[in-house]
């Protein structure tokens, strides 16, 4: 089956962000956020999920292990397990975005101090 955005599993996460489940399984998920300007998801890390960060539109700001990134539209980042990272939309503008994680990373997720 083609899966679009408008046919996935919609969750709504943080302060009214997006997320769509293009993909959702035990060994692989892909999911397309969209995040409001100036909103952020808490810091955390992973114990076994690896994931990919790409943007598909706007400009987002990844904190990953301390070090704050801009990632434009186009440009992607991958965050290894236990590795604490943030993904910030500090921008006036929405932004769009995918989250591959091998294997999925639902209960996954530790959360840790903020900066």
């Amino acid at each position: 089956m083609k899966i679009t955005k408008q046919n996935a599993e919609h969750y709504i996460w943080g302060d009214h962000c997006d997320g769509w489940h293009l993909v959702k399984s035990p060994n692989l998920s892909v999911i397309q956020e969209r995040m409001l300007p100036n909103t952020s998801e808490v810091r955390h890390y992973h114990q076994y999920a690896r994931q990919f960060f790409f943007v598909l539109k706007g400009t987002a700001t990844i904190e990953v292990d301390g070090q704050k990134i801009i990632l434009h539209s186009q440009e992607g980042i991958e965050v290894p397990p236990l590795t604490p990272h943030q993904m910030m939309n500090e921008s006036n503008e929405e932004v769009e975005f995918l989250v591959v994680s091998q294997p999925h990373s639902h209960g996954d997720r530790i959360l840790v101090d903020e900066i």
